[in-house]
């Protein structure tokens, strides 16, 4: 009897310092390549005024929808998402810019780190017959390949302009 106790306490003092384990379900390891990561969230900025955008935030705004040609496809794209000044609004940004107002732009940035860049011209309809927005369904279902959002704009000749994985958009003044 005393040795059964002796060891059953070797037994305790072992586990508790690591060197035997107790014998417990491992959870499945997954390979880091397929995990995938939460979105990345939308953030713009104008001056010292900022918003994020969560793809479920984007989903309950209004949206519109345009068929373009995507050259580098060779077909034509349904896109529906919200007009880019819908969310540039808020902070400041005129939907009918004059004057100085016309000295801005911006900087649309992929999580890839490809930028581009509009007059704020070009993204207010009051000035533009083009619309640029924020995406995050093509042809009628989410956004797969190309990230949860994507920056449009009808009227280009190619898709030079457009930014996949949209993770920041910045408006700034030209000096």
């Amino acid at each position: 009897m005393r040795l059964a106790a002796v060891s059953a306490a070797m037994f305790v003092w072992a586990l508790s310092l690591g060197a035997v384990s107790a014998q417990q379900e491992q959870p499945e390891q997954v390979p880091m390549a397929q995990v995938k990561a939460p979105p990345e969230p939308l953030k713009i900025t104008f001056g010292d005024k900022s918003a994020t955008w969560t793809v479920a935030a984007l989903a309950g705004l209004p949206h519109v929808t345009v068929t373009v040609h995507n050259e580098h496809t060779k077909a034509d794209e349904t896109y529906s998402g919200v007009p880019l000044i819908a969310l540039l609004a808020p902070l400041g940004v005129s939907e009918k810019p004059r004057g100085k107002d016309l000295r801005l732009y911006v900087v649309a940035e992929g999580s890839d780190m490809y930028e581009v860049v509009y007059a704020i011209g070009e993204v207010t309809p009051d000035v533009s017959a083009s619309t640029v927005m924020v995406a995050d369904t093509e042809n009628g279902k989410a956004l797969a390949s190309d990230g949860p959002l994507k920056l449009i704009a009808t009227g280009e000749k190619r898709p030079a302009r457009w930014v996949r994985n949209l993770v920041a958009i910045k408006v700034m003044a030209a000096e």
